[in-house]
C-alpha cells in the first residue's frame, strides 16, 4: 500500500544526511540506519533519538553494540500484562546478574531452569527468554495483587533484557534530550509534505524509482536548508566547488552564480539555532 521513509537528522544543523525507502515498519530500521550513521559520520560518538515504534531488542542490540547511545521512547505496558496491583509490576523486580535471578518486591528470590524458550512475534521473528519463579508464591500473603495466575508468577527474561535496560536507563535520565526529537526530525516531513505538497510521490513503481524520488525531495530541501545556514560567500564558495566536482573548472564560466544567490536569498523560509550532537531518524 506505501512505502516507509527512514531519515537521519543531526541536531546541529537541521539537515538530512541519510534516508532509505523500505517496504518494511519501522520495528527493524533503526539498527541499519545507525549503522549507515556511523558510516557516513566516521564516528559512533553520537545520541540516536527515536520514538517508541523503534523499541525492538534486536535493534537496540545493533546499535549499543556499534558503540552508539540509544535513547528510544518506551511503549506503555498493556494492561493484560500489569499486575493487578500495580506496586508488583515487573518493573518492581530487581535482576542480578551474578547469580542471574530475581528479587520480588516481599523480598523472595525467583529462579530459572535455565531453559531458553521461543517466542514468535507478528513479523515472523523468533525471540528467546527464560523463565522465573518460586514455590514461595503458593503460600505468599499478596499473590492475589501479584499476579492473576493460579499457580505462581512468572517472570520473563527476555535475551535482549539488558539492551533494553541500558536503554531505559538513559531514556529516564535523558528525557530533557529525546523531547528535542521532534523538532530534529518531524520538521522536515512537515515541510515537504504539508508546505511544499509533497504528501505523495510521482513513481510509484518499484522501490528504487521510489527511492529516487524521495531523495530529489531531499536534496531540494537541503540546497534551501544550507543556503538558510551559509553566508553569501560561503554559499557562492560552495557552489563552485560543487560545480567543478561535477562538471570541471571550464564549467564554473557558465554558471549564472549570482542570479542562484539572487534566488535563495529571496526564498529563505526559517531560520533554525545550530545545536547538539544528536541525530534522530
Amino acid at each position: 500500500m506505501a512505502y516507509n521513509v527512514q531519515s537521519t537528522v543531526d541536531s546541529k544543523n537541521c539537515i538530512p544526511f541519510d534516508y532509505k525507502v523500505t517496504n518494511d515498519n519501522d520495528s527493524k530500521a533503526m539498527g541499519n540506519m545507525v549503522q549507515r550513521a556511523k558510516s557516513i559520520l566516521g564516528t559512533n560518538d553520537f545520541t540516536a533519538l527515536y520514538d517508541k515504534g523503534f523499541h525492538t531488542g534486536s535493534e537496540l542490540k545493533k546499535a549499543q553494540e556499534l558503540g552508539i547511545e540509544t535513547i528510544v521512547a518506551i511503549p506503555g505496558v498493556p494492561s493484560t500484562s500489569q499486575a493487578p496491583n500495580h506496586e508488583y509490576n515487573y518493573g518492581h523486580f530487581q535482576y542480578d546478574e551474578s547469580s542471574d535471578t530475581y528479587t520480588c518486591p516481599q523480598k523472595k528470590i525467583l529462579k530459572t531452569n535455565g531453559t531458553w524458550y521461543k517466542e514468535f512475534t507478528s513479523t515472523g521473528s523468533v525471540i528467546l527468554f527464560k523463565q522465573y519463579k518460586t514455590r514461595a508464591c503458593q503460600l505468599c500473603p499478596v499473590r492475589s495483587e501479584c499476579t492473576r495466575s493460579k499457580t505462581a508468577r512468572l517472570i520473563h527474561r527476555s535475551e535482549y533484557a539488558e539492551y533494553y535496560e541500558a536503554n531505559r536507563i538513559n531514556f529516564e535520565e535523558k528525557e530533557h534530550l529525546y523531547k528535542r526529537r521532534q523538532a530534529i526530525v518531524e520538521h522536515h516531513y512537515g515541510t515537504l509534505k504539508r508546505q511544499w505538497g509533497f504528501s505523495y510521490i510521482l513513481t510509484k513503481k518499484g522501490m528504487n524509482r521510489a527511492g529516487s524520488d524521495v531523495g530529489f525531495m531531499f536534496i531540494a530541501y537541503n540546497l534551501r536548508r544550507i543556503g538558510n545556514i551559509l553566508t553569501r560567500e560561503m554559499l557562492k564558495e560552495y557552489l563552485r566547488i560543487l560545480v567543478s566536482l561535477f562538471f570541471g573548472e571550464k564549467a564554473l564560466k557558465g554558471l549564472k552564480i549570482r542570479s542562484f544567490l539572487t534566488t535563495f536569498s529571496k526564498n529563505r523560509m526559517w531560520e533554525w539555532e545550530l545545536t547538539g550532537s544528536l541525530i534522530s531518524a
